[in-house]
């Protein structure tokens, strides 16, 4: 959908910044979360296929967060290379916000975190900096939780169940924004996150299914 239909919906900050990176339509997974209230500070939770646009959805919940509600976010991704990833790519995309990352030492507070306006984040780091206690996490506005169905992961989802619970209770007014393109059960985790489910199909590249047999590819009609 065209983006300048959408310009009575966005904050007028958050606009600009769009059009000065180049977008001209919105995709039907980023319509949808705006109009579930992305934009006001509502929980989401984003259960779209993968390149579907869940990313600019994250994306304009930190943007709100930092330039409309004046706070932080945090960004907690499940891997060290993933976090690596977004850090260059949000300090390219957003040169005027300070990003932080932090995915390093669990016994370190990286005290240099409370300048950042977005800090980047494994799960792991991330409650070790919630053990640690450290003074900015009440400056936290929206918490983006990429690959939220790793919560079913015999490893990582305990410390990602426990991240999100204290979340929760800390901090009355958070926006959580939980993305994922494979949850068995999101009506489920959407009442848990108290979150306004959205779901779409909508993919850039048709998904087709075939069997590879003696060197061809037979696909489904």
């Amino acid at each position: 959908m065209n983006l300048e239909k959408q310009k009575q919906k966005i904050p007028e900050k958050i606009y600009t910044l769009l059009e000065k990176r180049g977008f001209t339509e919105l995709r039907p997974s980023q319509i949808k979360s705006i109009d579930a209230g992305l934009f006001n500070d509502k929980n989401l939770l984003v259960c779209t296929p993968t390149a579907s646009g869940k990313t600019l959805v994250a994306e304009l919940g930190f943007l709100n967060a930092v330039l409309h509600d004046k706070g932080k976010a945090i960004y907690i991704v499940p891997l060290r290379a993933l976090a690596s990833e977004k850090y260059k790519q949000f300090k390219k995309d957003y040169p005027q916000l300070k990003i932080g990352l932090s995915s390093g030492d669990l016994d370190s507070e990286d005290t240099h975190l409370a300048h950042a306006d977005v800090i980047i984040a494994t799960s792991e780091k991330f409650d070790s900096l919630l053990r640690h206690k450290v003074s900015w996490i009440k400056q936290i506005k929206t918490a983006v939780i990429d690959e939220i169905h790793l919560l079913n992961d015999e490893t990582r989802g305990p410390t990602l169940e426990i991240i999100i619970t204290i979340l929760k209770r800390e901090l009355k007014n958070i926006q959580i924004i939980g993305l994922s393109a494979t949850i068995g059960n999101p009506e489920e985790l959407a009442d848990w996150l108290n979150a306004e489910l959205v779901k779409d199909s909508w993919r850039p590249v048709k998904l087709k299914k075939g069997v590879y047999l003696d060197g061809k590819i037979h696909f489904k009609e």
